[in-house]
């Protein structure tokens, strides 16, 4: 039996929902190949309409622009990892290991959802780390966020937030460190693959180093001991 994934995403950010079409699919699939292949500023709708068949004309009534096909794939990522935060920590009840599970998850390469036929998770994860920043440093940022367009960004920082006063109750700072985590996971794997010198995982280019630089970080700003145990 084949389990398809939906994810529910803000109308403002499309024009014309693109997963109720097969057209509309193929621009979400291919255009996360596309950027990943090449980059944000190299793509361009000409581009996209070339590779999957169509008109320019055909994309622009689904997305008003290329940047707005950003903050949609960046949003359905945020809301399919709050997915995934929230399957892989149902069971566990020791905070602390629902922490270091939440780490592992943002820190380390991500593998393609078979519930998900058009949207390439793998490739989508590599993007966030490269191009996904640009999805909100904009001059618009103010009025892209009245009209809730990074609320499931937002609603995975919350519930990691959630997650830290859980392990520490008092604690005063739970939404920056839950921003922190998650930015700070995606900078550390730009540098170890792009910028070296930034890091100190640059000759290992090991992902597990980055999940334990930042259990060490965070567990410390929380006073306590990360456990081993899963």
């Amino acid at each position: 039996m084949e389990i398809q994934l939906q994810i529910k995403m803000n109308e403002k950010l499309f024009l014309r929902d693109p997963v109720q079409s097969e057209l509309g699919k193929k621009i979400i699939l291919h255009s996360i190949q596309l950027i990943h292949q090449s980059g944000f500023e190299a793509f361009t709708f000409k581009k996209l309409a070339e590779a999957i068949g169509t008109t320019e004309a055909g994309i622009y009534r689904y997305f008003e622009n290329k940047h707005r096909l950003l903050m949609y794939i960046t949003a359905w990522y945020w809301s399919w990892l709050e997915y995934q935060v929230a399957f892989h920590t149902h069971n566990i009840q020791d905070p602390v290991v629902k922490l270091k599970k939440i780490i592992q998850l943002l820190a380390t390469a991500v593998e393609d959802d078979v519930a998900t036929s058009h949207i390439d998770e793998s490739l989508l994860h590599q993007i966030i780390i490269t191009e996904g920043s640009k999805a909100y440093l904009t001059r618009k940022v103010s009025e892209d966020n009245k009209d809730h367009l990074f609320k499931p960004y937002k609603d995975l920082c919350a519930k990691i937030g959630n997650i830290i006063l859980e392990c520490k109750p008092d604690y005063q700072y739970p939404k920056s460190l839950s921003s922190t985590i998650i930015e700070m996971a995606h900078f550390q794997n730009f540098f170890m693959n792009n910028l070296p010198s930034l890091t100190d995982f640059g000759r290992s280019k090991d992902e597990s180093e980055i999940v334990n630089f930042i259990e060490n970080l965070v567990f410390s700003s929380l006073n306590r001991p990360a456990k081993t145990e899963e």
